[in-house]
C-alpha cells in the first residue's frame, strides 16, 4: 500500500517540472530504483493510471530502471556489487558488507509534449 503515497510524490515531482518545462503532456516517467527500496514498478504504474485522471500525466507510462546493490567490505575494505544470488564480498568472499546502496528512489526524467 505504501506505493500510493510514493506514486503520488512521483506524480507531483513529475507534475512540477514539467509545468516548469511549460510541458502539454507527460508520455514517459523514467525512475531509478534501489534493489531494496521497496517498490514494484507496476503497481506504481497501477496506482499512476489512477492518480493522473484530468492531469497532464494522464496515460503516462513508468519505465523503470534497478541499481545494483554497492558495498564495502568490512574484512578487506573493496567496494563493490552484489545481487540477491551472490552476497559475498566479490573481492575475498567475506560476508561482513556494509550496504552503500540500494534504498533510492529517483524521478530521473521525463518524457513529455511541449
Amino acid at each position: 500500500m505504501h506505493e500510493l503515497a510514493i506514486t503520488q510524490s512521483i506524480l507531483d515531482i513529475s507534475l512540477k517540472a514539467a509545468q516548469v518545462q511549460h510541458a502539454r503532456r507527460i508520455r514517459t516517467i523514467r525512475l531509478t530504483i534501489g534493489p531494496f527500496s521497496g517498490v514494484v514498478p507496476e503497481c506504481v504504474q497501477m496506482y499512476l493510471d489512477v492518480l493522473a485522471k484530468g492531469t497532464i500525466a494522464e496515460g503516462a507510462k513508468i519505465e523503470a530502471k534497478t541499481l545494483p546493490l554497492r558495498v564495502r567490505c568490512r574484512t578487506c575494505g573493496q567496494e563493490g556489487e552484489i545481487d540477491r544470488r551472490h552476497i559475498a564480498c566479490p573481492f575475498c568472499g567475506g560476508l561482513d558488507l556494509q550496504r552503500l546502496s540500494g534504498r533510492e528512489l529517483l524521478v530521473d526524467n521525463l518524457e513529455v509534449d511541449v
